[in-house]
């Protein structure tokens, strides 16, 4: 599975983001104060990357009217099968420069590694995903963001 959303990068948005997780890094909030840094001018913060969601016509995490919601209930069309638990395990960022105001990226989202071992409860099964973020004019590789997800299949 891969697909591809543009995700357009606005100073607007980057303040209501630092502002949202009680940031007060100047860099991220103050256009005059974040001249003065090395990256001349507003950057986003390191975890802004995951608004790329709100860019998604077709979004795993967001409720969509008309449509159980993983999140709404044990009913839930994509709730976890009976006896095992999904839960998000890690989250990591590698930038190779900073998001910045004016950015249009277009994000590509694959599928990683899958894996498994053995715990005390049961089977833990990992599920890697990978987003590519490029600049969408030069194709330039800005950042790679990857999460694993982690299922356990209960014991008898």
């Amino acid at each position: 599975m891969s697909s591809k959303i543009t995700f357009p990068v606005d100073a607007s948005h980057i303040l209501m983001f630092a502002r949202a997780i009680n940031e007060t890094n100047a860099a991220y909030l103050d256009a005059d104060a974040a001249k003065k840094t090395e990256n001349g001018g507003i950057i986003a913060p390191p975890t802004f990357a995951t608004c790329v969601t709100q860019f998604d016509p077709d979004p795993e995490l967001r409720p969509t009217p008309g449509h159980a919601w993983y999140g709404s209930g044990r009913t839930a069309s994509d709730a976890p099968p009976p006896g095992s638990t999904e839960l998000h395990a890690e989250q990591h960022y590698e930038y190779y420069r900073p998001l910045r105001p004016g950015d249009i990226l277009e994000v590509e989202r694959k599928e990683g590694k899958t894996w498994s071992k053995e715990g005390r409860r049961g089977t833990l099964h990992f599920k890697e995903r990978i987003a590519e973020y490029r600049d969408k004019a030069s194709g330039e590789l800005v950042m790679i963001a990857r999460a694993v997800g982690v299922r356990v299949e209960s014991k008898g």
